[in-house]
């Protein structure tokens, strides 16, 4: 019979698939011998089999009564008996963390009778037990039965008034206690449950159901974690940080997660139960604190963390409490951090002794690199400070104030950028997050919910801007000095200073993107950049290779670490004043009028890749010949239509509209276009390849590599060869001749195609179009959102190549076209070339390189060397 539960000293940190990564790591701190509360954890399988057929599985019932009586016996007390209750939490705990996403109930177990037990175990804390109870029932009541939240938050605020929650005494907790219970039998019908074991089994079903909450779904989507996963639960025999001051809880790191640097960090909060401190509902104070608090708790903190960091040989994140000057553990995890952080602290662990280089490589991403290339804020512009909060998340922000998530979705969508502002956010207002270019609260510390989910997504985030005033209700703020700050009203905040200031604050290139501009490495995070850098350059074996039209792109795609250009676009070279002769070329009604139009447009043409080749300096560049229909080049009909009806249009006009009608298609992408085009129109790809010959002897060194864009069969490709080998052969210049494999066909007869070409570059664009049956152009708006929703694409196909479709035709591709020339050159110059993802599939089938735009080149030359270190199992968000 399947196993579906497991107790704390049975499982250990290697069991995340089926623990989640909270069970795990409780189990591991047990087996380690730290101060864990026990208790046991429901598996992921138990979720999945639920989740799938609605029911838990048959024998998990008695496999949860077999480990609560277990538990109740070492704990020596029964749950929620009346005179002496043992209470437990129910935790959700996924393999990848998913900060405040899923559901956790606290304080299982109590009802109008065990509360009075709970109190005289404290003590005779009434107070206490009361809190706990209300706590109870206002988490049970919107967690598991589905009541608005807002209603419970209502009533404590009335109560409250301007007093904080720990003013209140044991009989308004009392009182609210009642009213709790009768704002859930007026929203249900029912009274609340009492029965403390009927609470746990409903709370362990709320926990499965919110793996597939709205909320939970958007941040699988957002972190590209996989849907089928499930979650564990975990019960735990509850602690309690709200009996008194000499109790607490709090949130610490072993390191700094947003810069890496070694300390004391993380929040306390004294008289308060864990979700206080994310929920940033009351302002924390810094761990530093706790020394003066509690001294004797304190030291011992710091030797945990000291020995979790060194056992998990990361940053870890740690959750505790302290329970009448007692510490408790209740979770740790590989803590979320910045992208600064990520690199800085991957380099101090090599230099301690805890990794090697290589696995500093792969405690990176490419996506954290990307985020370090983002722009940061002109320290010598003028500013308007008006505030300073936490610098919770790194980064230079600016957008339109907005006061809802549902307001930052809107003006999102309508391409506008804005920074959500809120007192506080919580797990619902992750659209708003996710839409945000920036996050503002002014209440919470360091660790609470909106700086830990803003530093995962890598948002800039400024958390407890406590000089704010903020008025959601009136979509507005008031900062020092009556400044308002209305919906709509520009501001900029700095995610590292923490600094907030009214207006638009220019921004410039990143200290990091100055690097890879040839400045020298002088700050921490950018030396610790450039070793990682250095360290993947000297283990990939893909190359990188730029996308790359003009010679400031070639010399960008240098600067940044580029080997050379995959994807030179040749039909970019067209436009501006030149395309008068490209409309010469469409008129021309003879061989001599054609011939005069290429003869005029060759030198312009040769120039063009004179400087290109220049730039590279000898690194190979391939030139795709032109690709996309004529009739992209010229006039649009309607406009050309309607000056033609004017009386000021002339013959040339007329002519003009007459070509335009005549290469005009229904889906000119599926047309007259690539190497059809250069059949069709005599003379095109022999001007082009001219141009290239000629501009290749001019600069020595030059290393040209000749694409013929979408060829279907082998007959194109020997047509166009044959008259380009030709062209070489007179002017001298050796060039490598292949083509683009960018239609379904290609790739399935790639055996043949080989026979005639020297070299592959996948075309991904088209062939993800093609092989899916979609227009990018028209489906990304129209339908991919609802696809993205349902889990019918966990990510686009646009965005990250489709290893089961598209990559399997490029796997055909590769196996069959080396097969007939095992020396064929493999690349890819599609958008996935700069993806990370996408880079380590390109390096599992073999390719030679990856081409991308000479932005992403540092991405693909990282991510490269990650995957020369990882196997193509790993994980590499």
């Amino acid at each position: 019979m399947a196993k579906y539960v497991y107790d704390f000293t049975e499982g250990n940190r290697n069991l995340k698939d089926l623990l989640g990564g909270k069970g795990a790591n409780l189990a591991e701190m047990t087996n380690l011998g730290l101060p864990v509360p026990p208790g046991f954890t429901i598996t992921t399988d138990a979720c999945r089999h639920y989740l799938a057929a609605g029911v838990v599985p048959d024998g998990l019932d008695q496999e949860v009564a077999e480990h609560l009586d277990a538990l109740e016996k070492q704990m020596g007390r029964r749950l929620g008996q009346a005179d002496d209750p043992l209470l437990v939490s129910v935790r959700s705990g996924a393999k990848f963390s998913m900060p405040g996403m899923m559901e956790t109930v606290l304080n299982i177990g109590l009802n109008d009778e065990s509360v009075h037990g709970l109190a005289k175990q404290a003590g005779g804390n009434d107070r206490f037990a009361w809190d706990s109870y209300r706590r109870l029932i206002q988490m049970f009541g919107k967690t598991v039965l589905g009541i608005d939240g807002d209603l419970f938050e209502h009533a404590l605020d009335a109560l409250k008034g301007k007093r904080q929650d720990t003013d209140l005494d044991a009989g308004e907790l009392q009182g609210l206690v009642e009213t709790f219970k009768g704002i859930v039998h007026e929203q249900t019908g029912k009274d609340f449950p009492t029965d403390p074991r009927e609470q746990m089994r409903l709370a362990v079903m709320a926990v499965f159901d919110s793996w597939n909450a709205p909320r939970a779904i958007l941040y699988r989507r957002q972190e590209r974690i996989p849907a089928d996963l499930g979650t564990a639960v975990n019960i735990v025999a509850m602690v309690f940080g709200n009996v008194g001051n000499d109790s607490g809880t709090g949130v610490a790191f072993t390191r700094d997660p947003g810069t890496g640097r070694q300390g004391i960090y993380g929040d306390y909060l004294q008289n308060a139960q864990g979700e206080d401190v994310v929920a940033g509902i009351r302002n924390t104070i810094p761990l530093e604190e706790l020394e003066r608090i509690d001294k004797r708790s304190y030291d011992e903190l710091l030797d945990i963390m000291e020995t979790l960091e060194n056992h998990y040989r990361d940053l870890c994140d740690i959750e505790f409490t302290i329970e009448r000057g007692k510490l408790w553990m209740l979770q740790t995890r590989v803590g979320k951090r910045t992208a600064a952080a990520a690199f800085c602290i991957a380099t101090q662990l090599v230099d301690q002794g805890l990794i090697t280089i290589d696995e500093a490589v792969t405690r990176v991403t490419g996506d954290q690199l990307a985020q370090l290339m983002f722009p940061r804020f002109d320290g010598g512009a003028d500013k308007k400070k008006i505030a300073k909060g936490m610098n919770a998340s790194p980064g230079a922000a600016v957008g339109k104030a907005v006061f809802s998530s549902e307001r930052a979705v809107e003006l999102s969508e309508q391409g506008e950028d804005v920074i959500l502002v809120r007192r506080e956010t919580n797990p619902d207002d992750l659209a708003g997050m996710i839409a945000a270019k920036g996050i503002l609260t002014s209440r919470g510390g360091k660790t609470s919910h909106a700086a830990v989910v803003a530093r995962g997504m890598g948002k800039t985030c400024v958390c407890g801007a406590e000089e704010l005033e903020v008025s959601t209700s009136e979509g507005c703020f008031t900062a020092p000095g009556g400044v308002v700050v209305s919906e709509g009203d520009v501001i900029s905040i700095d995610g590292t200073s923490g600094e907030i200031y009214l207006g638009e604050v220019p921004v410039v290139d990143s200290a990091v993107v100055e690097y890879f501009e040839g400045a020298e490495p002088e700050d921490e995070l950018v030396k610790a950049v450039d070793r990682i850098m250095s360290h993947a350059d000297s283990v990939r074996r893909l190359g990188v290779r730029a996308n790359a039209d003009t010679p400031d792109d070639a010399a960008r795609a240098r600067r940044f670490g580029g080997q050379g250009i995959g994807l030179c676009r040749t039909e970019h070279m067209f436009l501006g004043e030149r395309r008068q002769l490209v409309e010469d070329l469409v008129l021309a009604s003879t061989d001599e009028a054609r011939q005069a139009a290429l003869d005029a447009l060759e030198p312009l043409q040769k120039a063009d890749f004179t400087e290109i080749f220049r730039a590279m300096d000898g690194n190979p560049v391939t030139i795709r010949l032109i690709d996309p229909p004529l009739h992209e080049f010229l006039p649009d009909i309607v406009d050309l239509s309607v000056k033609v009806a004017t009386d000021g249009a002339t013959d040339k006009d007329r002519k003009l509209l007459a070509a335009v009608k005549r290469l005009h298609e229904q889906n000119p992408m599926l047309g007259l276009r690539g190497v059809r085009l250069g059949l069709v129109i005599p003379g095109l790809f022999a001007m082009q390849v001219r141009a290239i010959a000629q501009a290749a002897k001019d600069v020595p060194g030059a290393r040209p590599e000749i694409m013929i864009p979408l060829v279907a069969a082998v007959q194109e490709l020997e047509s166009v060869r044959e008259e380009a080998a030709k062209i070489l052969a007179e002017t001298g210049v050796e060039a490598l001749i292949g083509t683009m494999i960018e239609v379904p066909r290609a790739a399935l007869t790639a055996a043949q195609i080989a026979e005639a070409a020297e070299f592959f570059s996948f075309g991904t664009n088209d062939l993800t179009q093609m092989t899916w049956g979609f227009s990018r152009d028209d489906v990304e708006s129209a339908f991919f959102s609802r696809y993205l929703d349902q889990g019918i694409f966990g990510v686009s196909p646009f965005e990250t190549l489709d290893r089961e479709g598209v990559g399997r035709l490029i796997k055909i591709a590769v196996e069959e076209g080396r097969s007939t020339r095992p020396d064929l050159h493999l690349g890819i110059c599609g958008e996935h070339g700069g993806d990370p993802d996408s880079v380590h599939f390109c390096h599992d089938v073999g390719l030679d390189y990856v081409s991308c735009s000479p932005f992403r080149i540092p991405v693909a030359r990282l991510e490269a060397g990650r995957a020369a270190l990882t196997d193509s199992d790993s994980d590499t968000r």
